[in-house]
């Protein structure tokens, strides 16, 4: 039977900087995202979300970006394949330490804002990405967008794939996702956004 994992993007916040509601979303999903460092959260809140995500009993995956704090990993950078491996390996051993440390497994990874979406519709940084997850951890749950280029290299590197739908987001006719710079971009409607979900589901 297949299962549904509700899972969340968390460990936002970095210095004086409080982002997200963490503590409040945790006792809501099944698994977390933490991100990583390079384009939110910093070492101490690496080790407070997953050390939260631990108390509670959930999964917890590495949720790496491109290194751009200031435009939260949401602006295009011209990363090559190489770089892109260097960087999401990177982020993942930081973030697998601080789960060694609180004694549970690191379940997934899945990219974050630009990054993720240029995975979604480039091949050879597609693959790169998930050779590096591969490289990493064979047994690591790759998280990507549901029929792109992500995915079909996580499988192709013998990776578990999971093939992610955004219950308040919307997509185009190409199935990536709407640009946060278009104004229907997040879906507000929350009665819809659940019935879409059951939708999906069924």
């Amino acid at each position: 039977m297949a299962r549904v994992d509700l899972n969340s993007d968390l460990g936002e916040s970095f210095g004086r900087y409080t982002l997200g509601l963490d503590e409040q979303v945790i006792p809501l999903v099944t698994s977390v995202n933490v991100a990583c460092g390079m384009h939110a959260g910093d070492p101490v809140v690496m080790r407070r979300t997953v050390k939260l995500a631990a108390d509670a009993g959930i999964a917890v995956g590495a949720h790496p970006g491109y290194p751009d704090l200031q435009g939260f990993g949401r602006r295009n950078m011209a990363l090559s394949p190489d770089e892109g491996y260097a960087y999401v390996l990177y982020q993942v051993g930081a973030l697998a330490a601080f789960c060694r440390a609180e004694g549970v497994k690191l379940a997934n990874v899945k990219p974050h804002g630009q990054l993720y979406n240029r995975t979604a519709v480039d091949g050879p940084f597609a693959q790169a990405i998930a050779q590096a997850v591969a490289d990493f951890n064979p047994d690591i749950t790759l998280v990507a967008l549901a029929g792109g280029e992500l995915a079909r290299a996580g499988k192709a590197a013998g990776l578990h794939v999971a093939q992610e739908f955004f219950a308040d987001r919307n997509y185009t006719d190409e199935g990536t996702l709407v640009s946060r710079t278009q104004d229907n971009a997040t879906i507000t409607d929350e009665d819809f956004a659940v019935a879409r979900v059951v939708r999906v589901i069924q």
